[in-house]
């Protein structure tokens, strides 16, 4: 099986402090610069998953910046340079302690909790009578979280983020006028590619008194996707939808028992499983870039980063 990288730790020329997050490595450089490494490790019900994903840290971080790149004329964004094929690096910006997520269609968690017979979420009123992967009749609607350090991040309102303080009403509407303009623009992209962006999460910090758009964008990690072929009459009969995204490992994980509670294992995670993965991580790369992925060249890895990382930090560093 392909090489992976699911671990880092590295000493960059100025580096102040670093952050092991579920799936990537972010390291601080003069407290003004983020090295962001998408690292090989996936994460499913808030649960790092014991096997890396070959090639899921080059599919996430170039998909990541292309839609940054596809997105900076109408939200500014953190993104300055991509020095490898694994790494971004950027502004280090104050992040906000909400995780922006807009849904069109009723889909994953919100079906999950709808079928149960929930009717609201984050403050926004259901209609009865929807059936899942169903468009929400009144569009997309925005339906924030709270950003736990660990644990399960939780669903919260507009109007309990204001008044815990959380964001200022000024700054939270900011981030709902840029994610829904965010929103608007991928699912435009994805309609070219023959896809339907169903739901996604974006992220915002300060830097120097301005929003900013930050981490990544309309990935498979961070977004869900349906084939636009086929999607009325799979609706219509009921059926589930040919998606590219990482609902699919969350629904193999629950048919075989798991789902982040406590007392359940994961399951084992052969090597044709992680290979099966990794497939549709690049199938997703190839549709919504329209490029042909190029894996990089895996020999020495880590080095390879390393040098990278430096050159580029020397360079803006001038």
């Amino acid at each position: 099986m392909a090489t992976t990288l699911t671990s880092t730790n590295y000493n960059f020329p100025g580096q102040t402090s670093v952050y092991h997050g579920k799936v990537r490595d972010v390291y601080t450089i003069n407290d003004d610069l983020m090295v962001m490494i998408a690292t090989d490790r996936i994460s499913a019900f808030d649960v790092i998953l014991p096997e890396g994903i070959p090639y899921k840290g080059q599919v996430l971080n170039q998909i990541a910046a292309y839609f940054l790149d596809s997105t900076a004329d109408i939200v500014p964004n953190w993104k300055l340079a991509c020095p490898d094929p694994m790494v971004t690096v950027g502004y280090k910006c104050e992040g906000f302690r909400v995780e922006m997520i807009i849904r069109g269609y009723l889909a994953g968690s919100a079906w999950r909790d709808y079928e149960a017979g929930a009717r609201e979420i984050c403050g926004v009123r259901l209609p009865d009578g929807m059936v899942e992967n169903q468009a929400f009749p009144g569009g997309p609607i925005v339906t924030p979280t709270t950003k736990a350090d660990a644990g399960h991040d939780m669903n919260i309102s507009r109007e309990e983020i204001i008044a815990q303080g959380i964001v200022s009403a000024e700054h939270y509407d900011t981030m709902e006028r840029y994610t829904r303009a965010l929103f608007e623009r991928g699912s435009r992209m994805a309609a070219e590619k023959g896809l339907i962006l169903v739901d996604t999460k974006y992220e915002f910090g300060l830097r120097e008194g301005k929003v900013i758009l930050i981490d990544e964008i309309h990935t498979p990690d961070s977004s869900r996707y349906f084939y636009a072929d086929g999607y009325e009459e799979r609706l219509r009969a009921g059926q589930p939808q040919r998606q590219l995204s990482k609902e699919f490992v969350r629904q193999w994980l629950i048919e075989h028992g798991f789902m982040g509670k406590a007392g359940q294992q994961v399951p084992e995670m052969t090597p044709e499983f992680c290979a099966s993965v990794s497939e549709r991580y690049i199938e997703l790369y190839e549709h919504v870039t329209g490029r042909r992925f190029e894996p990089a060249d895996e020999t020495h890895l880590a080095d390879r980063i390393a040098d990278n990382v430096v050159t580029c930090l020397n360079q803006l560093q001038k």
